[in-house]
C-alpha cells in the first residue's frame, strides 16, 4: 500500500484509506517556474502510483497565475492534464483527499498534504521553456532529487539526465530482440517498495540502475523491468524500440 508523508503531522498514512475507494488529488500551484512544475510532476507521479495499485483518482488543479502555460509546459514534460478547479465542485463521495503543494506555501484545506521542496535552475539565462528542449532529461533530472530535498538543477544535471535516459532507451531496443523474461519477483518487489514508501523515485532509479548491469538477469527480464517501471516514471523508455543504433 502507498504510504506518503503527511506534512501536516510529519506521520506517514495511507495515501487512500480504503481499498479502492476514490482518492482526490488537488494541486496548488503558482505561476510558470521549476517549482511549480515539480509540484505538478509529483503530482502526476502520485496519480500514477495510485492507479497502478487499483486505486480510482480524481485530479484538480489550483493555479492563480499562468495556468495556460503552466499546462503546456506540464504536457511536455508528461504529465497528464489535470481538472480546473474552477470548473468543478467537490465532494463526490472521495474516501481520501491529498493536497499536493510547494513547502513554502501554507497548507489548504482539510486533507493529507505532500509537500514539495523547491526547484530552481543554477545554469544562467534560462526559462522553463528552455528547459524543456529535453524534457525527458528534465524530468529525470527532478525525479533523482528527493522530493523533501531542494532540486538546484544546473547544466550538469541535465546533461547526465539527458545521458541516463538515453543510454536506458538504447538498452531497452536492445534487450528488446531477446527472448522476453517477467519481470523477477524480487526486482518487482524492489520496485514497489521504493515507490510506496512516499514515493521514493530515487530509490525506483537505483533500482533500475541495479537491473541494467546484473550479470546473470535475461535481457528479457530487464526489457519488461523497465517497460513496467515507466508506467510510473513516464521516460519514454521504449522511444527507441526498432531503433537498437
Amino acid at each position: 500500500m502507498l504510504r506518503i508523508l503527511d506534512a501536516r503531522t510529519g506521520e506517514p498514512v495511507p495515501a487512500t484509506p480504503a481499498r479502492r475507494g476514490l482518492t482526490r488529488v488537488e494541486v496548488h500551484a503558482g505561476g510558470l517556474d521549476l517549482t511549480a512544475l515539480r509540484v505538478l510532476l509529483t503530482a502526476d507521479l502520485l496519480v500514477r502510483a495510485l492507479e497502478l495499485g487499483g486505486t480510482p483518482v480524481w485530479t484538480m488543479l489550483t493555479a492563480p497565475r499562468e495556468q495556460a502555460e503552466l499546462g503546456t509546459a506540464a504536457a511536455a514534460l508528461s504529465i497528464r492534464p489535470f481538472e480546473d478547479s474552477r470548473d468543478v465542485a467537490s465532494g463526490l463521495g472521495e474516501a481520501q483527499v491529498v493536497h499536493v503543494r510547494a513547502a513554502t506555501e501554507e497548507p489548504p484545506g482539510a486533507g493529507v498534504v505532500v509537500a514539495v521542496a523547491p526547484a530552481g535552475w543554477d545554469g544562467g539565462g534560462e526559462d522553463v521553456p528552455g528547459l524543456l528542449a529535453d524534457p525527458g532529461a528534465l524530468r529525470l533530472a527532478l525525479l533523482s532529487v528527493p522530493r523533501d530535498e531542494p532540486a538546484a538543477l544546473d547544466p550538469a544535471a541535465l546533461e547526465e539526465a539527458a545521458r541516463t535516459a538515453g543510454e536506458w532507451r538504447t538498452g531497452v531496443a536492445r534487450w528488446a530482440n531477446q527472448p522476453s523474461r517477467p519481470v523477477p519477483d524480487e526486482v518487482r518487489a524492489r520496485l514497489r517498495a521504493a515507490w510506496e514508501d512516499d514515493l521514493d523515485l530515487p530509490g525506483v532509479l537505483a533500482v533500475l540502475r541495479d537491473v541494467a548491469h546484473a550479470p546473470d538477469l535475461p535481457d528479457g527480464a530487464r526489457f519488461e523491468t523497465f517497460l513496467y517501471a515507466d508506467r510510473l516514471l513516464a521516460l519514454d523508455l521504449a522511444g527507441e524500440l526498432g531503433n537498437p543504433g
